[in-house]
């Protein structure tokens, strides 16, 4: 499959893109950094969130996945059975529990360059099993290629979920110009 493009560094967050996430999800933005990669439509497809949410609550989900069409594909993977294939392997595969640790490592950084949350978990099961693909997916996508290498096969196996255009308006209906 052709994989998006890496988006080289997040971007703060415009209007539109308030609005598309608010449109992906069905609800305001919670901890809304910046923007960490967009989906070659041009929407946002991962967010950099706080690691607190404003009213202090812990969030270590440093990167979200907004798009339904990825969600949904993502979910499929799920429900087939990928992440209780990956994990085994990771039992067996000492390069592949390696690399997957250096990406818990990496993903612990990057939420910790924001502000440290002491004892609180990475995200997506590392760096010992697969717990949710679409985080896994969200960081290799904010990351960029031969970060998270789970995140990256998950990747490979989706299809192309922005082949059929944008999964949502990025602007309000009656403010186009």
């Amino acid at each position: 499959m052709e994989t998006p493009p890496p988006q080289t560094e997040s971007t703060a967050p415009t209007d539109a893109d308030i609005h598309a996430f608010k449109e992906q999800l069905g609800r305001p933005p919670r901890g809304l950094r910046a923007i960490a990669h967009r989906c070659p439509c041009g929407n946002p497809d991962v967010v950099e969130t706080a690691p607190r949410l404003e009213d202090g609550t812990p969030f270590p989900t440093t990167y979200y996945l907004t798009c339904p069409r990825a969600a949904s594909a993502i979910g499929t993977l799920e429900a087939n059975g990928v992440m209780k294939e990956m994990t085994e392997r990771l039992k067996t595969d000492e390069e592949l529990a390696k690399q997957y640790r250096a990406a818990h490592d990496d993903y612990i950084a990057r939420r910790d360059a924001i502000e440290v949350l002491e004892n609180f978990p990475s995200a997506g099961g590392m760096p010992d099993r697969v717990k949710c693909l679409h985080v896994l997916v969200a960081h290799s996508l904010a990351a960029g290629p031969g970060v998270n290498p789970l995140g990256d096969e998950a990747i490979e196996m989706l299809p192309q979920w922005w082949k059929k255009g944008a999964c949502v308006s990025a602007e309000p209906a009656g403010e186009t110009e």
